[in-house]
């Protein structure tokens, strides 16, 4: 914990607690210490660390409409150092074979890993016969961290071998979160949440990998390609018989609801 709190940045961790966490690392660790312990061991989040501000923020200069914004969690920074916590804690729990064409959250992965097996995959398939071809479907999901049902994540991350007193933490990190929207001067009533993850949260894009980690292909001949929420499914074509690349996105598309 104290290592946490000295390398907070004070630039981006914008607030008096930031400065005052890095300053006092020393002498505030341990009391925070005792206090996530004693959460992780009931599984339970106070309240007040659930709590987030959401702040509009435009994807491009001119925004002409609500789809232009991201919604960006802003939370407190002792949270979101007890996040980076539990986060390195789960990644080096995972097993290793989990799923390894989900190239975020693995060590010494990056999205240009992605972008080469991409390419080699596609290459090495129209190298070994004339007439092979490759097709490829991007998915983006709306709102994708907004999917997440803490029941089912929970299930899956049990599935997966985590501690249920971790499973029970996550899950009542995800639910009952306070929330309420800023814009310039002006902010929102509250509304508790129950569903989804908050977008901007440290563990956020991690629990939507594990959500989706059973998101796999069911052909040899198709491969599905995912980092954190950005998937694409590639069929390897060969004497024109799409049958099982088309399978995989009807499997694909079951397998959503889920």
């Amino acid at each position: 914990m104290r290592s946490v709190f000295k390398r907070v940045n004070t630039r981006k961790a914008v607030g008096l607690d930031s400065r005052v966490l890095k300053a006092c690392a020393d002498q505030l660790a341990p009391v925070f210490t005792d206090i996530f312990n004693l959460s992780l061991t009931l599984g339970i989040v106070p309240s007040g660390f659930k709590r987030s501000t959401i702040v509009p923020m435009p994807k491009k200069p001119r925004p002409s409409g609500l789809n232009n914004y991201h919604s960006v969690a802003l939370k407190s920074v002792m949270m979101k150092c007890f996040e980076k916590l539990v986060r390195d804690f789960i990644t080096s729990s995972l097993p290793a074979s989990m799923d390894p064409l989900q190239f975020a959250y693995h060590h010494n992965c990056y999205t240009d890993d992605a972008i080469a097996h991409l390419l080699h995959t596609t290459l090495t398939h129209l190298d070994k016969g004339r007439g092979n071809y490759v097709k490829m479907l991007f998915i983006d999901y709306s709102s994708a961290f907004n999917t997440i049902i803490p029941s089912r994540l929970t299930t899956k991350l049990e599935d997966l071998g985590l501690h249920p007193s971790l499973c029970d933490w996550i899950s009542n990190f995800l639910t009952d979160r306070p929330q309420s929207v800023r814009v310039g001067n002006c902010v929102s009533s509250t509304l508790t949440l129950n569903t989804g993850a908050p977008q901007g949260c440290v563990l956020s894009p991690l629990l939507y990998s594990l959500y989706t980690y059973d998101c796999t292909s069911t052909s040899s001949s198709s491969i599905i390609v995912k980092f954190s929420d950005n998937t694409f499914i590639m069929g390897l074509i060969s004497d024109n018989d799409e049958r099982a690349y088309l399978e995989e996105i009807k499997h694909l598309e079951n397998w959503c609801p889920k």
